[in-house]
């Protein structure tokens, strides 16, 4: 596989009148954590949903893992987890049975499913807790279930919505402390965004600013802050600079709304 595992080429997302995003150029090296900062509204789960195969470009190409996202979806599939923003765990069921569903979707053979899961719950944490409601799980642990549940078919890139969205300082730590642990252990491409700017800084390899749907700057977050010429600029002050700093920075009452119904199902 090429050292190039995400490549966008003039990627273009319009709704109506409305262009979500804009004619995007990127590329994601195997390996590395990529995190896509952006204030609400600019245009990042929409591109995730279409790397991901959930939406169709109106323009432009994408490779995912080698396979165009348009013409061979299924094969982009096999390759990719996804942990959405919003709960995908069924609080109803047992933190087994709830990766056992997501092993029966994968198509991961009966003969292997038990102990899939059995790894996965050991590497997340989660042994002592896989007979459990997941209803009585903390977000933490319903975050980490959720990155389970992605992980099960072994993906080459898990495509991170907000992670650590409505979780408490220990809990986020924890996630960041398994994520870094799916990039080093067994070399996944984790790309994510986020709204915490400290996080980015200290976990991403790269991260991509992006406004209003256009990507406005790339790089190491290191070479961001050194392009403001301020010794002691922050992420945020990278962030401010190139994403604006007004006050309506984006995002519709749609948005707010499911960002907050999702921090208080996880707090």
């Amino acid at each position: 596989m090429s050292d190039i595992v995400i490549e966008t080429t003039s990627l273009t997302r319009c709704f109506g009148a409305l262009t979500a995003v804009n004619s995007l150029t990127i590329q994601v090296k195997a390996g590395e954590v990529f995190g896509l900062l952006g204030p609400n509204g600019a245009g990042k789960s929409t591109l995730i949903k279409m790397l991901i195969t959930l939406l169709p470009p109106t323009s432009g190409k994408a490779r995912v893992c080698g396979f165009d996202i348009a013409r061979a979806s299924c094969d982009v599939r096999r390759f990719i987890g996804y942990v959405p923003q919003l709960l995908s765990a069924d609080g109803s069921l047992t933190g087994y049975e709830n990766l056992l569903v997501f092993a029966k979707l994968y198509d991961i053979p009966r003969s292997e499913r038990a102990e899939r899961i059995r790894i996965a719950l050991n590497l997340m944490g989660l042994a002592d807790a896989a007979d459990k409601l997941v209803r009585t799980y903390s977000g933490g642990m319903i975050r980490r279930l959720e990155i389970a549940q992605s992980t099960l078919h072994h993906p080459s890139i898990l495509f991170l919505d907000e992670p650590t969205v409505g979780l408490d300082p220990v809990a986020r730590k924890a996630v960041w402390e398994l994520i870094e642990r799916l990039r080093t252990d067994f070399g996944t491409t984790i790309f994510l965004t986020t709204h915490f700017m400290e996080e980015a800084d200290s976990m991403c390899n790269r991260v991509a600013i992006m406004h209003l749907g256009n990507v406005v700057n790339v790089g190491a977050p290191a070479d961001l802050k050194a392009s403001l010429g301020d010794e002691n600029a922050t992420l945020d002050d990278v962030f401010v600079h190139y994403a604006g700093n007004s006050l309506d920075s984006g995002g519709t009452f749609r948005d707010t709304s499911r960002t907050r119904r999702t921090a208080q199902r996880l707090g």
